[in-house]
């Protein structure tokens, strides 16, 4: 996709407050409304192409351009930003762009590695995606947490307390808090580390994503081998991002999933495993494929996919994917199981249909009476093969890119301290009030 030449608004406005101590302070940006133009950036790279400018900063390159990592620079203008998010593609160098020798080296940046990238097109691939939050809106610590980091309790309460504490004294008069949580699930149990970080940060809004390496770098650079990465080339197993600031914000999810009266009582699991052998007392895939009208032969991941099962908490269904059919005849599940669970068969609505709705009522129930800025999203894998597979893609990235989504494509979502499958979460972000057009 061409775009028009890249031209750049640079945001100086709002108190500009020290950056912690373990960050280096950037240089101040340019002057209130000045323009930069970028001119050595390719078209490919795209940034805030609609809406005209945006608080929140975005760009988008081809991860295969030659110096990728400097044309994503340049398009954000990383000096005037308190932070940047960077999603690259499975295979890429993304990682490497905050090494010593990475553009963004002197800059404060968390990122990962992803299935599939969210840009202003929609649905991505090969690109490298870089959201920026400008310090005239925003303050923000980056926790970064070891393997076992994550599954201490008592360490996560108390630096995530550390780090609010600290951005409470940056910003006293701002009182938007929010954070997002990167948790490479090949090697934590995100759902456990999700819920310890959640109960941490109390009424603060978060949204998160499940990561997993990708099969096959295609790369030279061991970074490629790392999933989530942070700024000083630090290499982690979970990574927390704490924000607060002057925008309103909003956590919700999105699914096209509703209750059928079809239900079923997990008899047997091996919750270590996430695995279900028993169901209405007899084997477990056996039982799905009666109910479902499958071949237990034949069943695979389109299946699983077209007859998901949901479990019900308090008022809300959720959805509980199946990952595969075991040898033995268990199922295996993407998230928690356990013996007594009732499960509920779900009925499937207008992936696009459903998604717009949601969308729009961000909108229509802003709390500034302006349309988001940008949201934040995290979008299943699943979802995205079920678009292709039933032909939505094109029109759900046409909802996205309307709607200003950028995000990734994640192996399991979070919000708040909930594990998800086969959903969207995302994170509306709002103009002041103050700046929100009429």
């Amino acid at each position: 996709m061409q775009g028009a030449p890249l031209t750049l608004r640079r945001e100086t406005t709002g108190a500009e407050l020290r950056a912690p101590a373990d960050w280096r302070d950037p240089p101040a940006g340019d002057a209130p409304g000045q323009e930069a133009t970028t001119d050595t950036t390719p078209p490919e790279a795209r940034s805030n192409p609609t809406r005209g400018p945006a608080i929140l900063r975005y760009a988008s390159v081809p991860a295969d351009l030659p110096e990728a990592d400097l044309h994503l620079a340049r398009a954000l203008a990383p000096d005037a930003l308190d932070c940047t998010l960077i999603f690259g593609a499975n295979g890429s160098d993304a990682g490497h762009i905050l090494s010593p020798g990475g553009a963004f080296r002197d800059s404060r940046a968390i990122g990962c590695h992803a299935g599939g990238e969210i840009d202003d097109s929609g649905y991505a691939t090969g690109r490298l995606v870089g959201l920026g939050l400008p310090r005239s809106h925003f303050r923000a610590r980056a926790l970064a947490f070891s393997e076992a980091e994550a599954q201490a309790t008592t360490t996560l309460v108390r630096r995530i307390l550390k780090a609010r504490g600290v951005l409470q004294q940056e910003a006293p008069d701002w009182s938007e808090d929010f954070a997002v949580l990167l948790v490479e699930g090949a090697r934590l149990p995100a759902e456990t580390v999700a819920a310890r970080i959640a109960s941490a940060l109390g009424p603060i809004p978060m949204i998160g994503a499940s990561l997993a390496p990708s099969a096959a770098p295609s790369s030279a650079h061991a970074d490629t081998a790392r999933v989530i990465f942070g700024s000083g080339n630090v290499a982690c197993g979970a990574m927390l991002l704490m924000v607060r600031g002057r925008c309103p914000v909003r956590a919700f999810r999105s699914d096209h999933f509703a209750p059928t009266d079809r239900r079923m009582v997990v008899t047997a699991a091996d919750p270590a495993f996430r695995l279900v052998t028993g169901i209405n007392g007899a084997p477990a895939a056996q039982e799905y494929a009666r109910l479902t009208g499958l071949d237990p032969a034949r069943m695979g991941p389109a299946d699983f996919i077209a007859h998901p099962l949901l479990v019900r908490v308090g008022e809300e269904h959720f959805i509980r994917a199946i990952r595969r059919v075991t040898p033995q005849g268990a199922l295996e599940f993407r998230s928690a199981v356990g013996e007594g669970m009732v499960l509920t068969l779900a009925r499937a609505g207008d992936m696009a249909e459903c998604l717009d709705r949601d969308l729009e009522a961000l909108r229509q129930d802003s709390p500034t009476g302006a349309a988001p800025d940008m949201i934040l999203a995290f979008d299943s894998h699943l979802r995205r093969s079920e678009a292709t597979a039933r032909g939505q893609a094109d029109r759900l990235s046409a909802i996205m890119a309307r709607h200003r989504l950028r995000g990734l494509s994640s192996q399991g979502e979070q919000q708040g301290g909930r594990y998800l499958n086969h959903s969207l979460t995302g994170l509306a972000i709002y103009p002041p009030p103050a700046e929100s057009p009429l």
